[in-house]
């Protein structure tokens, strides 16, 4: 009996220990690192790997290339780096000090991708996890993205019910701080729209967007305004995890993402708004704008219904992809060149435009720049480093937002 009491309370330490461990964070490896030079250390413990890399947009970038449409194109992919073993603990230094800016890295362990088991801070991107670093500084624009002493906005999550859908979906809101004290205070919308396999998280949570909202507003480089952050996938409810379907693996393949669908409901989501918020219901107080896909379904949405947006922006816009000729709506896509004659007839304050010089839809978003160019309609142009990737997005909506409503 003396030796099961004694094995049990073995037993139990064991337990507790383990149990404190996890609350308290254990006493793994720190990683990573922002060291005072400015370089950053990355490190990952187990004895057993035989070779660990990591991966990550901060690195030196790899150029690859795809075939699209039948057609080669090139892109920038994350850089990679080997980590050295010291006593079971894999170990890399960057030699340069790393620029302040949020990126995301991944561990490749013999074959096998895994996020930095040290680091509690990860992104989900479609299907995929990273993790997270943020190296702010201030005066620079990663300043931007972390959290001040400032006044905060609300985040809520609402759903609204889609009459194309037939079902309740989700959206995101921002309003700004005060809302909910100024209740006589009326206020002009911004809707932000997500790329191909996000929705309406993505913006909150790898774009930093409720971040740079607060921290632009607080410095009163950009007007308090209610930003809602939409559901591009109109055959979605919410988000993976909070919809009926699930343990759904999300996935970039969903139906009537650029069919025309979503543009045509999109008139629902601004009725719902100016219904259950206090805006200021005309077109020279919303704007839209949205990446990749979102670019793509902002510039459609602006030309099909021009009395709705004042400015527009569009981000490493998917457009030129070929799917306007193969859309179940094609009316949504048709005449371009007709709508836009209406869209600039009516004087927009401002349509604006940004993509990265090794993006690989540049081309067709410089052929839609000649398109305005030869017709002498007026725009905003913004040329980064880079491809398809965050970094450039938060930058777009960094310098998008201060344009707003002036």
């Amino acid at each position: 009996m003396k030796k099961k009491l004694t094995f049990l309370a073995a037993l139990l330490i064991g337990v507790s220990a383990f149990a404190q461990q996890a609350l308290f964070g254990g006493a793994g490896v720190e990683s990573p690192v922002i060291n005072p030079d400015g370089t950053v250390t990355f490190r990952y413990q187990n004895r057993k790997a035989v070779r660990v890399t990591l991966s990550g947009d901060f690195l030196p970038v790899q150029h690859l290339e795809f075939e699209m449409n039948g057609q080669k194109i090139s892109y920038d992919a994350p850089g990679v780096a080997e980590l050295r073993e010291n006593n079971g603990v894999w170990e890399y230094t960057t030699p340069f000090a790393v620029e302040p800016e949020m990126y995301t890295y991944t561990f490749n362990v013999d074959g096998t991708q895994e996020i930095d088991p040290n680091n509690v801070f990860v992104n989900r991107d479609i299907a995929s996890l990273t993790s997270v670093l943020l190296v702010p500084k201030a005066g620079e624009r990663s300043d931007l993205y972390a959290v001040h002493h400032v006044p905060h906005g609300t985040v809520s999550k609402v759903w609204y019910p889609s009459a194309t859908a037939s079902f309740d979906r989700r959206m995101t809101v921002y309003t700004p701080a005060g809302y909910e004290e100024n209740t006589k205070t009326k206020y002009p919308v911004l809707y932000v729209l997500h790329g191909i396999g996000g929705d309406e998280d993505a913006w909150v949570t790898q774009g930093r967007a409720t971040q740079i909202l607060d921290n632009l507003i607080a410095r009163g480089e950009a007007k308090p305004m209610i930003v809602v952050f939409t559901n591009g996938n109109i055959s979605q409810e919410a988000a993976p995890l909070e919809n009926s379907t699930g343990y759904t693996r999300p996935t970039m393949d969903l139906p009537q993402t650029m069919d025309g669908t979503f543009e045509t409901a999109f008139p629902e989501v601004v009725k719902f708004i100016d219904s259950h918020y206090r805006t200021i219901a005309k077109k020279q107080s919303r704007a839209i704008c949205g990446l990749s896909m979102g670019g793509f379904h902002t510039l459609y949405i602006t030309l099909n219904n021009p009395d709705m947006f004042a400015y527009s922006g569009m981000f490493s816009a998917a457009i030129g992809t070929g799917s306007e000729q193969t859309a179940a709506h094609k009316e949504i896509y048709a005449d371009v060149d007709g709508k836009l004659a209406t869209y600039f007839s009516k004087k927009p304050a401002m349509l604006w435009i940004g993509i990265g010089r090794t993006d690989f839809l540049i081309q067709s978003n410089n052929e839609f720049r000649a398109k305005l160019d030869a017709a002498g309609y007026p725009y905003k142009y913004m040329e980064t480093d880079g491809g398809h990737i965050w970094k450039n997005w938060r930058i777009y909506l960094s310098e998008f937002v201060p344009l707003l409503f002036k």
